[in-house]
């Protein structure tokens, strides 16, 4: 199931350039924060979108690639913030990213907001 609704690239690059590196390398780590951000998206937003990909709307995959990939980012970040200039970089950063996913959940978990008319 990993990588269905985004890029390990995308969440590996919204970590920053501070990110630890043994996490952005970590095939199986990033598997696992793929496949844990993916649940919980869909969870949240009350909806499989991964059993569904294919029948997304074009213009919801960014929408949702940005907020899966942002749930994985605070991840990656969290893993070890040590390399961040200091805790308050790092934290700001998860805040963002944080604020970026809640906003597209809270949108996604209206109806009216998961398909386009024609």
């Amino acid at each position: 199931m990993s990588w269905t609704l985004c890029t390990s690239g995308a969440a590996i690059r919204k970590a920053g350039a501070y990110a630890n590196a043994n996490a952005t390398a970590s095939g199986a780590l990033l598997a696992d924060y793929s496949d844990k951000a993916e649940d919980t998206f869909c969870m949240k937003t009350r909806k499989d979108w991964v059993s569904g990909f294919s029948s997304i709307p074009t213009h919801l995959v960014g929408c949702i690639a940005d907020a899966v990939s942002d749930l994985i980012a605070i991840k990656i970040i969290n893993y070890d913030m040590s390399g961040f200039t200091g805790l308050n970089e790092a934290s700001t950063m998860c805040d963002i990213l944080k604020d970026n996913y809640n906003e597209i959940i809270k949108d996604l978990r209206e109806d009216q907001n998961q398909k386009f008319n024609k």
